[in-house]
């Protein structure tokens, strides 16, 4: 019985040595970054923008190449951690790239974009798509972590973000950082969330177009998506108030007043429920737009079927844009979740 308790206590002991120092481990690597960072901008893009030009935006979430229709997702009641094979992941990369090419955009906004993650084979996403679009780059990480220990097998490293490709000039870029959602230690294996914004001159005067892509918080309590929805309005209107223009665009995980809540109603609301936009955060005049003719996102239960009776369809993105700007279209394409688990809208507009 002695020799029992021994053997017992020492791989306790082996244990908890394993999980403090993994707690070090974290501690000490994890991502820390400022409230405003200065974003290296690649690549170079001559073409000028002016007022009265027609401009177009594509938003898409890509789900890191992993979340095309045979895939789900442990976090949404499914039970997978990454695909079964790095081949898939290219497969959706190509498809990807073949969409983005169709639209033919001069700005996109791309969220979950993996540079370095073992849940995507570390392929890195954004030069495999930026080298298919062209014009300049710029990559802001808002998922970080050297090793996440959860669940099993784990996620392993991640390390992604949201990325602008733009065909116009830029002067500057900038990540601006949301306030943590969660509490140590989970903090430490999750999300640093945040704005990436450019700046663009616009020819002949002394204004600038403001470009905002975002990814907000989705699996909080509801107060995170609040906190980073007043930092996104103060941002947009202090931007407005020096007479700039100002477009924001991405996954808000949180649907419109514009939807009709009836066309994609909440089937299980043990899953995922999309909160509602704090849309009194803006002032009169701003557009704040999602075309639901097509849903922009589908729950990761269970691989996709089209009208199967546990398919969860939602609104979570669109775009938000200054009353100095002129809409002048907005489509949700429609690509039936073929390689990731949303689908992207596509805005045209005019600098009044």
């Amino acid at each position: 019985m002695k020799k029992v308790i021994k053997v017992c206590l020492v791989i306790a002991g082996v244990i908890l040595a394993a999980v403090l120092g993994l707690l070090i481990y974290l501690s000490v690597t994890e991502y820390r970054p400022d409230e405003k960072e200065s974003v290296t901008v690649e690549g170079t893009a001559k073409k000028k923008l002016s007022i009265g030009e027609s401009i177009s935006i594509l938003t898409y979430n890509i789900g890191y190449g992993a979340l095309s229709r045979t895939e789900d997702f442990f976090m949404d009641g499914g039970e997978k951690v990454q695909p079964d094979s790095k081949e898939l992941v290219e497969e959706n990369l190509r498809g990807i790239r073949e969409q983005l090419e169709e639209q033919d955009a001069d700005v996109y906004f791309i969220q979950e974009a993996d540079r370095d993650s073992r849940r995507s084979y570390s392929i890195d996403e954004v030069q495999e798509l930026w080298g298919s679009i062209g014009g300049t780059q710029a990559f802001a990480p808002n998922f970080s972590c050297r090793f996440i220990p959860y669940p099993l097998p784990p996620i392993g490293k991640v390390y992604g973000g949201i990325a602008t490709f733009n065909s116009y000039e830029v002067t500057e870029a900038e990540r601006i950082a949301f306030p943590s959602s969660f509490r140590w230690p989970v903090s430490m294996c999750n999300l640093k969330r945040c704005l990436l914004v450019e700046r663009t001159p616009i020819d002949g005067t002394e204004k600038e177009m403001v470009f905002i892509n975002l990814h907000l918080e989705a699996y909080d309590s509801g107060e995170g998506k609040l906190r980073q929805s007043k930092i996104l309005a103060d941002v947009m209107k202090s931007e407005y108030e020096k007479g700039n223009y100002v477009i924001a665009g991405g996954d808000f995980n949180q649907s419109f007043s514009c939807v009709d809540s009836d066309k994609y109603p909440v089937k299980n609301t043990d899953y995922f429920t999309a909160g509602e936009f704090p849309e009194e955060y803006f002032g009169d005049g701003w557009q704040i737009i999602m075309d639901d003719a097509v849903p922009t996102s589908r729950l990761l239960n269970e691989p996709y079927e089209k009208d199967g009776d546990n398919t969860q369809y939602y609104m979570l993105d669109g775009y938000i844009v200054s009353p100095n700007i002129k809409i002048t279209d907005l489509e949700t394409q429609d690509y039936d979740f073929a390689y990731t688990d949303h689908n992207p809208v596509k805005i045209t507009i005019e600098l009044k």
